[in-house]
């Protein structure tokens, strides 16, 4: 159980996603008794059992589904013939398990502008691990950001080096310019971060891209990057956009939004999105 608690407190602190499952009652002959955990591994690995056999499986399933989703389940299970085949235990035992989800986003904000101070200021209400990172003291300064999130001070050419970035980070470039917003992207893309957006319009993204491909990106990692950033509401000041980012942000989160695609046909014209 001990391993179960610290692996626990690794998840959290690594930005990774994993789900907890318990089992909070049991009734006649069951395999895990009141009060056993298991661990379940956005990777799918585990630390702990709930008791084994077919039973634990189902729960495995529905883990992966609790980590997917960001929504926990209470589950009743009865022993079956096959879990007794597999267990040598009595039929007749039936238990219930909760599945909690755990860990939660980690977004990192490059820019500290005033889309960043914006989005910063929603996401702070949702208790998400944020951080925020742009090259300009006077900008990367606590006094314009929440106690818990973290601001550095680093030019975006190593912006992320420091930063043990998982497929649970969502990375958000709102710098102050094109150069600055080509590299910051260029960057994010060496990261196996799940989500990567960027500020401003289907224009200025298609100029970066070309760029990028022309320094030799890789074209199926830069079909990754989400621009314009945000669900298309018509924002146009700092909130709105702000507001647009998390609202796509929560839909990633919850795994409800359609991974990207790469261009097929001529874009449709959209509203373009301010640079920082």
């Amino acid at each position: 159980m001990l391993d179960v608690f610290k692996e626990s407190i690794r998840i959290l602190e690594s930005g990774r996603r994993a789900a907890l499952a318990t089992i909070i009652s049991t009734t006649g002959s069951t395999p895990g008794k009141d009060g056993a955990r298991m661990l379940i591994r956005d990777d799918g690995t585990t630390v702990g059992t709930v008791g084994g056999g077919c039973s634990e499986s189902d729960i495995w399933r529905s883990a992966m589904e609790v980590i997917a989703t960001g929504r926990p389940r209470r589950e009743k299970h009865r022993l079956t013939a096959a879990t007794v085949a597999e267990t040598g235990l009595l039929c007749g035992g039936e238990f219930e398990v909760y599945i909690e989800p755990l860990g939660s986003p980690w977004v990192i904000i490059l820019g500290a502008g005033h889309v960043a101070r914006a989005l910063e200021s929603v996401l702070s209400t949702l208790q998400w691990r944020i951080s925020v990172i742009d090259d300009r003291e006077e900008f990367a300064s606590d006094q314009h950001f929440s106690e818990s999130t973290e601001v550095t001070c680093v030019p975006f050419e190593n912006c992320l080096d420091h930063m043990e970035i998982t497929a649970n980070c969502a990375i958000v470039v709102v710098t102050r310019g094109h150069q600055h917003d080509e590299l910051a992207i260029s960057r994010s893309l060496l990261t196996p971060a799940g989500y990567v957006g960027l500020i401003g319009s289907k224009g200025k993204a298609g100029a970066i891209m070309k760029n990028l491909r022309e320094q030799g990106c890789d074209p199926e990692e830069l079909y990754r990057v989400r621009s314009p950033v945000g669900l298309p509401i018509g924002s146009q000041s700092p909130e709105e956009i702000a507001i647009s980012i998390s609202a796509e942000l929560i839909a990633h989160h919850r795994g409800l939004l359609d991974p990207p695609q790469p261009p097929s046909g001529r874009a449709k014209k959209s509203a373009s999105q301010p640079t920082e």
